[in-house]
């Protein structure tokens, strides 16, 4: 996740430096629009699974997110960025990949996702193993798979 963050914030910093001159001659809606499509998409690609990142990883997303939303707004670094962010109608970073695996989550057990999707993630009382007192909260049983990159970096780790 740190390449991907590594990567994704120099990369975002690029694209408001290069939308800081046009926003003084657009409107804010249409700013809003253009950092939408060039900032926040890059943020939002593959967010759930940035779930649980380090928090020096988090901070620098937050500080993309908080330059996007200044740019926007006209704001100052001096003001403070919560105001702005709900003036925005945006969550913060960690909060919004939360929402997003919970919406995610919704979906699979609601039967709104693809069936290969849905089936890594059941209930508990769903999959027919032993009763157990967890079954009743609602615990989720998530499928856990081995990829390549996470095998490597085990290897490196020995």
């Amino acid at each position: 996740m740190a390449d991907h963050v590594s990567s994704l914030c120099p990369s975002v910093y690029y694209q408001l430096r290069q939308l800081r001159p046009v926003v003084r001659s657009i409107t804010e809606d249409a700013v809003k629009m253009v950092v939408q499509a060039f900032v926040s998409s890059r943020l939002d690609y593959c967010n759930s699974l940035l779930c649980g990142i380090a928090g020096n990883l988090l901070q620098k997303l937050r500080s993309v997110q908080n330059a996007a939303a200044r740019l926007i707004t006209r704001s100052g670094r001096q003001e403070h960025i919560t105001p702005v962010l709900r003036e925005l109608h945006w969550l913060p970073v960690r909060q919004c990949n939360d929402f997003k695996l919970a919406v995610f989550v919704h979906k699979a057990l609601h039967g709104q996702l693809p069936q290969y999707l849905a089936e890594d993630c059941q209930l508990l009382t769903d999959i027919g193993r032993q009763s157990l007192r967890s079954a009743v909260s609602g615990t989720l049983c998530l499928s856990h798979y081995v990829t390549e990159t996470s095998h490597l970096h085990r290897l490196r780790d020995f």
